[in-house]
């Protein structure tokens, strides 16, 4: 691997196959934390949360007060967002990304430590929703920091599929969570209900400790390294994402947007209602979302690198067309009371949506320029999760009370992959040229041009 030139002919430090390897991995162990940690939150607000922090609800109005805490864990994000993104283009990519790991890892055990309502009253509810919203913060720098440490080490023609390995970390959460819920639910019997449930969240510790370990001996991005070499760290990185990327940032939101308006619904809102409105076991649920998670971890790989191949604006987009198609039919499937139906329906979704997740960190990270891209990674994708999937658990149940059926929310979905392919029609220009990109840095000339665009 040849060294690049940096923009005033400095040589950019190459990361060797060996370190590339060991910083894909860190990525998709944090966001493998991440995600468990979303996860075990979403599983519990669906099953267990409704009765133990908001007794005295009818069952639809607790999993909606339920639902509405795991929703405040994305509401805050943005603002982790903009706090990290400022540290991470101004003072280390790395060190924000050991911080948001360690931080976000402590509110989980935490939440697995809470008093319930029976014990504290209505503190209970406060605690819990206190401890999300933190969470939140600090997952606002998290998975959007691994994109960037994994992108701008790998090479070029690689990005897509290297990124791949972040969230590939996703769907590793996502088995290790229902994984770790169906053991427990199953070795603590009629007592998950009472204190089963609080292991998978206790469980967080041990995977902080080894991410940490991970994270701690990987390299800062070489990218970050040569701004601060030139003195190029901006004061405020946030304004330069506002004054020359904006269009970009609007992207970036409508295409998580719509992206987590249906992941969660899958892997959150589905839990609840095919369980509690259907009739399926708890358990038939939880393993039709362990076979969906296998397919994805398998096919954002998949799609990375055709992204690489093809253009990450035409991969996306087919992984966007799928939820529009398949926004009705998912909750057909459901709906049948069939069991092969609901994994059929399950397993379609993780894997039709890998076509928008795989080539994700590439994606964002070919929106802004190095000196403020982490602030721009960070807001754009942290917004459209809070719009998208801090919503979407919430607003599908109370979808789900005024049709008295999905309907309203297969139109909600189906809505949501509009608004992903709108991001990629607003940025597929600027991605057909850096995809045709052959230098991983790009000339001060194409940076005024993606100025203008912006």
């Amino acid at each position: 691997m040849t060294a690049l030139a940096s923009g005033n002919g400095a040589p950019t430090r190459p990361t060797s196959p060996d370190e590339m390897r060991r910083i894909a991995l860190a990525g998709a162990f944090g966001t493998g934390i991440e995600l468990y940690d979303f996860l075990v939150f979403g599983l519990a607000a669906g099953l267990v949360f409704p009765h133990l922090f908001f007794p005295h609800s009818d069952p639809l109005t607790g999993t909606l007060a339920s639902f509405m805490a795991f929703g405040a864990g994305f509401i805050s994000r943005p603002l982790g967002g903009i706090i990290f993104g400022h540290f991470g283009d101004r003072v280390s990519r790395k060190t924000m990304l050991v911080i948001t790991l360690l931080a976000t890892g402590t509110c989980t055990v935490c939440m697995g430590l809470l008093p319930t309502y029976q014990t504290i009253g209505a503190l209970a509810p406060v605690l819990l929703v206190t401890l999300r919203v933190l969470q939140g913060v600090f997952m606002g720098g998290e998975q959007s920091g691994a994109f960037i440490m994994v992108a701008e080490h790998a090479p070029a023609g690689r990005k897509a599929f290297l990124g791949a390995s972040v969230t590939a970390g996703s769907p590793i959460g996502s088995l290790l969570g229902i994984t770790s819920f169906q053991v427990v639910a199953m070795i603590t019997g009629s007592a998950f209900g009472v204190w089963g449930w609080r292991i998978p969240f206790l469980a967080s510790a041990i995977l902080i400790a080894i991410g940490l370990y991970v994270r701690v001996g990987i390299s800062e991005s070489p990218e970050f390294e040569r701004l601060q070499a030139e003195s190029k760290t901006r004061k405020v990185p946030i304004a330069g994402v506002f004054s020359h990327a904006l269009i970009f940032l609007v992207a970036g939101i409508l295409v998580n947007l719509g992206f987590n308006q249906f992941i969660f619904i899958v892997n959150s809102f589905t839990t609840s209602y095919a369980a509690q409105t259907i009739g399926f076991s708890q358990s038939e649920v939880l393993l039709a979302g362990l076979v969906g998670s296998a397919g994805m971890l398998v096919v954002v790989f998949i799609a990375g690198h055709l992204a690489d191949r093809f253009g990450m604006a035409r991969v996306m987009a087919v992984g966007a067309l799928f939820q529009i198609v398949w926004a009705f039919p998912y909750f057909w499937l459901i709906n049948s009371g069939s069991l092969p139906g609901l994994f059929l329906a399950m397993v379609a979704a993780y894997v039709g949506l890998s076509f928008v997740f795989g080539p994700m960190a590439a994606y964002y990270v070919s929106l802004f320029r190095p000196e403020h891209r982490y602030s721009g990674v960070a807001l754009s994708y942290n917004l459209g999760a809070v719009l998208g999937g801090g919503l979407s658990p919430s607003i599908a149940t109370a979808l789900l009370g005024h049709f008295h059926g999905s309907v309203g929310i297969s139109v909600y979905v189906a809505i949501g992959g509009a608004l992903t392919l709108a991001g990629l029609a607003i940025s597929s220009r600027h991605l057909n040229r850096r995809d045709a990109t052959t230098d991983d840095q790009v000339t001060p000339a194409e940076l005024q041009g993606a100025g203008q665009l912006g």
